[in-house]
């Protein structure tokens, strides 16, 4: 190909802006954590879901390069993990579930020898560390030791470490973890500010899957090590049969007559239809990744249409994460 008008696409410390893995296999002695993972993911705010040893930390410890790793088989930022992680670390923030605290030192000392350790200089590094310990609401607190702070200010330091170098992506283990409910939508809001108003790539380790819904646009599962899944959290679901939520009025036995036709099941909810539709049996239902919800309403559209029935409401039922994620990892 010719031409000199093609651009790389560079991000500030790297070649790229995103996360490829690819055939990653992992294991600590003889034990495998991690089979044959393998994704691709640009910047954005990414849930990574699984349960207890699915193998979640040790695969952002591949991320960080903080493990031995083969070659090509991880790259952030365009940068090859096995051969390269010093280099890439400049654009990655860590915030690990546990340590991060050095006792005696005070919250402003400790994120500014952070950032310190990440190659500033020392000037530059005590002045950021006092901008990203007011942008996480430590301002007040910045001079205290930082053993002495609550749960909850410990959370936002680690954030605050994690931020002090201006990272591209950061990786966030539990970052909610042993929060009270006020402190875990703070919490919670600074990630989502970070992911959608300030262009950070965003990846959150997490069990609560609330926390996931109210903040990541896509999903990672994982299960005994696999990568189950990987999908948008308002993607079309997994599961072929949904319920639609209808309620209308018109010709009700031509309606429901029509509905049937489609295969569907009608309960009467007080003044809604529960329309039950299999989506593998409608025109366009069935996607490469999942099943077309838009498609049933489509078709629910279509019989209204041909019966003469006026609809007031059509929707699918929400379903929440919860359920979606339960029914990955228990098939």
């Amino acid at each position: 190909m010719e031409g000199s008008d093609i651009k790389v696409n560079r991000s500030k410390t790297g070649t790229e802006f995103g996360i490829e893995v690819s055939q990653l296999d992992f294991a600590y002695r003889t034990e495998p954590v991690l089979k044959g993972v393998g994704f691709r993911l640009d910047k954005g705010a990414v849930g990574l879901l699984g349960p207890n040893g699915s193998g979640k930390t040790t695969l952002l410890r591949c991320l960080l390069g903080q493990v031995p790793l083969k070659g090509d088989q991880v790259k952030v930022l365009g940068w090859d993990m096995a051969r390269q992680a010093r280099t890439a670390r400049a654009g990655l923030g860590w915030m690990p579930e546990t340590g991060g605290i050095i006792p005696n030192l005070s919250g402003v000392g400790l994120v500014a020898y952070m950032g310190e350790l990440s190659g500033m200089p020392g000037r530059d590094a005590m002045q950021r560390a006092h901008e990203v310990l007011h942008y996480v609401g430590l301002g007040d607190e910045r001079y205290r030791p930082c053993d002495k702070y609550s749960q909850g200010m410990k959370q936002r330091l680690k954030l605050a470490q994690a931020l002090v170098h201006d990272p591209e992506w950061i990786f966030l283990d539990e970052p909610t973890s042993g929060l009270d409910p006020r402190g875990r939508v703070s919490i919670l809001e600074l990630i989502r500010d970070l992911a959608r108003n300030k262009g950070l790539g965003v990846i959150l380790s997490t069990h609560l899957l609330a926390d996931v819904e109210s903040v990541c646009q896509e999903i990672l599962v994982l299960r005994n090590g696999k990568l189950l899944a990987q999908e948008q959290v308002a993607a079309g679901s997994r599961e072929p049969r949904q319920v639609f939520e209808v309620e209308g009025f018109g010709d009700d036995p031509a309606f429901r007559a029509g509905l049937a036709a489609l295969g569907a099941t009608v309960v009467d909810d007080k003044r809604l239809m529960l329309v039950t539709l299999d989506l593998a049996q409608v025109v366009g239902g069935t996607t490469g990744g999942g099943y077309d919800t838009a498609a049933g309403v489509k078709a629910i559209l279509g019989v209204a249409a041909a019966s003469d029935y006026a609809l007031r409401r059509v929707r699918r039922r929400p379903v929440t994460l919860a359920e979606e994620f339960y029914r990955m990892v228990e098939a």
